[in-house]
């Protein structure tokens, strides 16, 4: 994919390098001051030997940095500028999305409304609650924002082979489609119905109906991808499609227990996923992208 001469977007809060492995600011801070009240029955009487201020210090460290970071030396440092590198690209490519969609959605009637991007390492807080690594790149309608932590895409190349630049774009695009969905209010319209299934005691519907959200927003992405195909290199739209086959419910379920229970499926198959990007990018229109029936 070619952004050399792509603008970084200004929507992006970089909390990669924030105090205490990213818990986001002063929330953060309270809770790690609750959890050390918490512990000082244990700490007290460690106050009174050398020992015991030894094993505190040590203690210390873990618990508000990594120590390993004090003697990873040029490692940590070509580390860093990895993730550099990664987070101009990830920039690059958010500020097309908003180039694209900007343009497209007042067609429909929509001003498009940018949304936030928050790069963060470990952990950190959104508007939907704490966000790990764990659980991947996420969209919170709450506070319009989407949550990314790159070292996702370390496993997106090494767990589940769909590395690549563009497959880390479609990554990107996915969950900005996500946030087009909540603008036109589909994203309300569903949970809503979710809601009404859980208080049913209905939750493999209430599974099943966050199945076409998210194959929307793989629709969404390919219309992204489709405005951007003059920035494409052979090959890209390939990645897309084999990230895309990766993280379907019945490969990620195949490739963990050796077997799919389509009854708990909430993205769709890899089929299915790969059907609607391709539908997106061939047409780039919101009308061929209606997955709701």
């Amino acid at each position: 994919m070619r952004l050399d001469d792509e603008q970084e977007s200004s929507y992006v809060e970089d909390r990669r390098n924030s105090r205490g492995g990213g818990f986001g600011g002063f929330a953060g801070s309270v809770g790690n001051i609750g959890r050390l009240f918490m512990l000082w029955p244990i700490i007290k009487p460690l106050l009174r030997t050398k020992f015991g201020w030894a094993i505190i210090a040590i203690g210390a460290l873990f618990y508000f940095g990594n120590p390993l970071s004090f003697f990873s030396g040029s490692a940590g440092s070509s580390s860093a500028t990895a993730s550099d590198k990664d987070a101009v690209f990830i920039k690059k490519v958010f500020k097309t999305t908003e180039d694209v969609w900007s343009r497209l959605l007042p067609k429909y009637g929509i001003r498009y409304k940018n949304p936030r991007l928050v790069l963060f390492r470990g952990q950190t807080v959104s508007g939907c609650g704490y966000a790990s690594a764990q659980t991947g790149p996420f969209y919170c309608p709450a506070d319009q924002k989407i949550y990314l932590d790159l070292s996702f895409y370390d496993e997106l190349k090494h767990r589940f082979h769909a590395g690549g630049d563009f497959a880390e774009a479609y990554v990107l695009a996915h969950e900005v489609g996500h946030h087009v969905q909540n603008l036109l209010g589909t994203l309300n319209k569903v949970h809503a119905a979710q809601e009404r299934a859980v208080r049913m005691g209905d939750k493999t519907q209430a599974n099943h109906l966050q199945i076409p959200v998210e194959l929307q927003a793989d629709c969404y992405a390919g219309v992204w991808a489709h405005y951007m195909r003059k920035k494409l290199d052979k090959g890209d739209i390939e990645e897309a499609l084999n990230a895309a086959a990766q993280i379907g419910d019945d490969a990620i379920q195949k490739e963990a227990q050796g077997y799919v229970v389509p009854d708990s499926f909430t993205h769709g198959t890899s089929k299915q996923r790969m059907t609607w990007f391709l539908k997106g990018y061939k047409y780039g229109d919101l009308e061929h992208c209606k997955v709701f029936k």
